[in-house]
Parts: structure tokens; sequence; C-alpha cells
């Protein structure tokens, strides 16, 4: 029983003077945390989708501290006014850019892709664009296994069951870019919000020439340049059979979306279009 004890004696001692040396040695390296931090990361989401550009929401909070301004500091996820917020607690001026909100380049539904093979493994993007072309002749369109879907915190992105095409919620996408990063055939770009949301954009990513183009999807960009030259703006390029639109440049006029014979660019959440009757009302009528 005595080498019981003096083996419990040893061990508990060894304990506290461990304990105590540990209290000393915190207390002596003791680094007093700004309490900036805490309150800058209590109006941050909390999401830490990396839209920041940091490893999450605490390390954004302290690389604001430690900057002491906002120059090309900015967290998607808590928009604009998180970062008045942060500016506020800070004492400067949030000089931050407009608000970006990701857009799928891809607009060939399941009818108008030409189908090439059905594929029958893991449900991932990242795997079954390893396969080549997927499931269609176009190896640039969206492969609609939902990698994107999974890598958005916010809910902002589903697989339309029948497009078979990634859709974007604008009511909850932050722009934090986290579907961009995974997407394995880089269709996914983030624009400007724009002007109560009104945004235009090519909605394809096939460099393809035109013939060839067509036949792989009936909504693919042909590199035809119709766009480009009713654009009066110059904002739309033609490059590897491929339209581009400069979101700076474009001034919304959808000019190009209705010279486009294909379809392929898309216009959102611009007011619709009164259509005005030429049938002639009673008073216009003719009196017999």
């Amino acid at each position: 029983m005595s080498g019981v004890f003096f083996a419990i004696m040893v061990l508990g001692g060894t304990g506290i003077v461990a304990a105590v040396l540990l209290s000393i040695i915190s207390k002596k390296f003791y680094v007093k945390e700004d309490s900036r931090i805490a309150e800058i990361e209590s109006l941050l989401p909390g999401a830490n989708c990396g839209g920041c550009g940091q490893s999450g929401c605490h390390a954004f909070a302290v690389a604001c501290c430690e900057a002491g301004n906002l120059d090309g500091l900015d967290c998607p996820g808590g928009g604009k006014d998180a970062m008045n917020g942060i500016a506020a607690i800070l004492g400067v001026e949030n000089h931050g850019g407009p608000a970006k909100v990701a857009v799928v380049k891809c607009a060939g539904e399941c009818n108008e892709r030409v189908r090439s093979s059905y594929y029958d493994g893991a449900k991932s993007c990242a795997i079954l664009a390893t396969c080549g072309s997927g499931e269609s002749y176009c190896v640039y369109g969206c492969l609609g296994c939902g990698d994107c879907v999974d890598a958005c915190v916010f809910d902002a992105l589903r697989i339309d069951p029948y497009s078979g095409i990634a859709v974007v919620d604008d009511s909850k996408c932050t722009g934090c870019g986290a579907c961009m990063k995974v997407c394995p055939r880089n269709i996914i770009e983030l624009r400007p919000y724009g002007p109560r949301g009104m945004r235009v954009w090519v909605a394809c990513s096939n460099k393809d020439k035109g013939a060839v183009a067509m036949k792989e999807c009936k909504r693919a960009c042909i590199g035809c340049g119709k766009c480009s030259r009713v654009c009066s703006h110059e904002a739309i390029t033609v490059a590897n059979n491929l339209a581009y639109i400069d979101a700076v440049k474009c001034k919304l006029c959808r000019k190009c979306v209705d010279t486009c014979p294909t379809d392929a660019i898309h216009k959102t959440n611009f007011p619709e279009e009164k259509v005005y009757s030429n049938q002639p009302t009673g008073s216009d009528s003719a009196v017999n």
C-alpha cells in the first residue's frame, strides 16, 4: 500500500507543479487581443466561406484591425451593412466595390444538348469532368452534379431538375465565390449585381467554332459577332469563338439580347415590357 500511496503522491505533486508552471507561463506570454476584433466578428455571418480571401471570419476581423483601414478588404457574406459597421468600429471610411453575384455561363438544357453517354458513378462534377465531355458532347457546359450547391453555405444554388443546370438565387447569393472555386469547368463567374439587380451576360462557355458548337448545343454562342456589332458602347468582345460582355461598359440596352441568333445572351431582373394591342378600341371603330 505504501508503494501505491507513494506513486499517487508523486503523480499528484507532478500535476500540481505542472499546473503552476503552466499558469506562470500563460501569464508571462499572454497577449491581449484587440477588443475590436470581437466587435467586428459579431458583424460577420460566421460562415467562414473564404470569400474575403482569409481563412475565416476571425482571421478577417484580425486583418481589418491590423490594417487599420478597409482598402482591399471586403466581406461578401456580410455585405454592405457589415462593412459599414466595421468601418464605424475602425473609424475609417468604407470604399468597398459594388456588390457581386454569381452567374452560370451555360444555358444548354437537357433537351438542347446532344447526349453522348450515361454516367453512373459518384455524383461529383470534379469526378465526372475527368471522364472528358461528361454526358454530352459539349466539354464546356454545366455537368449538373451539384458541387457548387454543396460548396454554397448560403443555400443560394440548386440544380434545376428540368434543365440539369445550376441556378443561382439572387436573393441569397453573397458573391463569396465558393461555387466558382469548385466548378471544374470554370463556368461560374462573379459579376456586379447591377442597378436593381439587372444584368446581361453570355450564358455560354463553348469555345468551339460555330458549326461544331451548334451540333453540341442549340443554345451555344457561335461567335458570329452580331452582338458586338450592334453594341454602341463597345462592351462586347469576341475571342476564341465566344462573346463576352464587359459589365462595366455595358449600359443594359439589351440590343445584344435581341440580336443573338441562338439566345445565348441572358438578361435578368428587367421589368416586363408592356405589350400594346393594335386592335382599334370602340371609339376608334368605324360607324355604320
